[in-house]
């Protein structure tokens, strides 16, 4: 049985939480951890592996953490824009004190959770902070791929919100917009010279560059690209179930 489906058998929407690989969350009197370890996708529906993360579960993460400090790793190549700014809403608005690290990769709309930290988030010198412009899928006549060009101009604005609230001194979000523009790769020690973050010790967790990230990143490093898939055929065509599902549904942005 195809992996998505055997998942999705054992899922419980009525009781919506991080998935199976958090229960190893590490509750204490003080402190929770929580980890991004996945994509950001909409919905429980849309969880295709255990690590995804998505708004639903993320509020039910917060009602039992029960203001505890929060101990938030990062290792995610990003997924629905919507989704990612919602869960960063929800962190910013949560009332425990908020400490981020980013594992290996905070990439695209995941690029923006580092900035919940109440202080600067840490980036090890060999982890990735990737922010590039928004990017959807789209069909439709040449006025709704006009009026989808335009929506995408619009909730690029919010994302340079974001950015804008955490740049280092100096720095200037035009800028960044044009690093944005050329889908840039930024290890710790360069993320540093444009955003108020602290240059971690190297690790060696590998960098989460899933089927997901690849369909819409053009300038991964070598380096964390991944490569040697056993089937390479099979993930090719769950990938494009996927894409053939997300176009029944409803209209699907990522960044």
């Amino acid at each position: 049985m195809p992996k998505h489906k055997k998942f999705i058998a054992y899922k419980d929407a009525a009781h919506a939480t991080v998935g199976k690989f958090y229960e190893f969350k590490n509750f204490t009197d003080s402190t929770a951890d929580l980890y991004f370890y996945g994509d950001i996708v909409s919905d429980w529906w849309g969880a295709w592996q255990q690590e995804d993360q998505y708004p639903d579960a993320i509020r039910n993460f917060l009602a039992e953490a029960e203001g505890r400090d929060l101990n938030i790793y990062i290792n995610s190549g990003g997924g629905s824009v919507f989704a990612g700014i919602a869960i960063y809403n929800m962190l910013k608005r949560y009332p425990g004190k908020k400490n981020c690290y980013v594992d290996a990769l905070a990439g695209s709309i995941a690029s923006i959770l580092p900035f919940v930290a109440d202080d600067k988030p840490t980036i090890p010198a060999n982890a990735f902070l990737m922010i590039h412009k928004p990017w959807a899928g789209c069909e439709g006549n040449a006025n709704e791929m006009r009026k989808m060009a335009d929506d995408l101009d619009r909730i690029e604005v919010g994302i340079w919100k974001i950015y804008e609230d955490h740049l280092a001194e100096g720095i200037t979000i035009d800028q960044i917009k044009e690093l944005m523009d050329k889908e840039t790769w930024l290890d710790g020690e360069s993320a540093a010279q444009y955003f108020n973050v602290s240059v971690g010790e190297e690790n060696a967790i590998a960098a989460a560059v899933q089927e997901y990230t690849q369909t819409y990143c053009k300038n991964i490093p070598e380096s964390i690209r991944q490569t040697g898939e056993e089937n390479p055929t099979d993930h090719a065509k769950e990938l494009e179930m996927k894409r053939n599902l997300v176009s029944l549904a409803t209209a699907h942005m990522g960044i």
